[in-house]
């Protein structure tokens, strides 16, 4: 067990991976650009990293030197393979926009709104996995013809409302009233 002074001494990124419990996988990135898994006592590639991801296991990469937290930078490689791959996620024009962003006093808020919304995605992604459990993939299929535009309406209708929402609270914290 660790000393409350070498616990002080860790890096904070360890500190939180520590205090979030063992069921955190910790992946130690070294110089050479290797990646160590520190759970199987095996190097590991970024594709086990995605897998990891599909998976939906807990994992934090560390500099194997510093303990600096380098999780963001690698899902952001695993991001860019994917990108390069053949079968891009994100256009050109998206990938634009997002950058414009960026030193944007709107920042934050787009984070959290693109953040959400991918969570309200995911959220009708899996209920409709649900569903079709029982389907075979010619009903499915057809049952998807028929209620994709449905699905999408309803979830653009919940992004807006989410949007106008937090517009709404952004106004009010500056002291701006809201048309109606």
């Amino acid at each position: 067990m660790q000393s409350t002074k070498a616990k002080a001494d860790a890096p904070e990124a360890a500190q939180q991976a520590e205090a979030a419990g063992p069921a955190v996988r910790v992946i130690k990135k070294y110089p050479n650009r290797r990646l160590y898994d520190t759970d199987s006592s095996s190097y590991i590639t970024l594709s086990d990293v995605k897998a990891l991801v599909m998976r939906a296991e807990p994992f934090v990469v560390r500099d194997a030197k510093t303990g600096e937290d380098l999780t963001r930078s690698i899902l952001l490689q695993i991001i860019l393979e994917e990108e390069t791959a053949g079968v891009p996620l994100f256009s050109e024009k998206m990938l634009a926009n997002v950058i414009r962003f960026y030193g944007h006093a709107m920042q934050d808020f787009m984070g959290s709104y693109l953040e959400r919304n991918l969570q309200i995605f995911m959220e009708l992604q899996q209920k409709l996995a649900e569903q079709a459990k029982e389907l075979t993939p010619e009903v499915w299929q057809q049952f998807m013809a028929a209620q994709m535009p449905l699905m999408m309406g309803n979830f653009f209708a919940q992004s807006q409302n989410m949007l106008a929402q937090m517009q709404q609270q952004m106004l009010s914290a500056f002291g701006v009233k809201h048309p109606r």
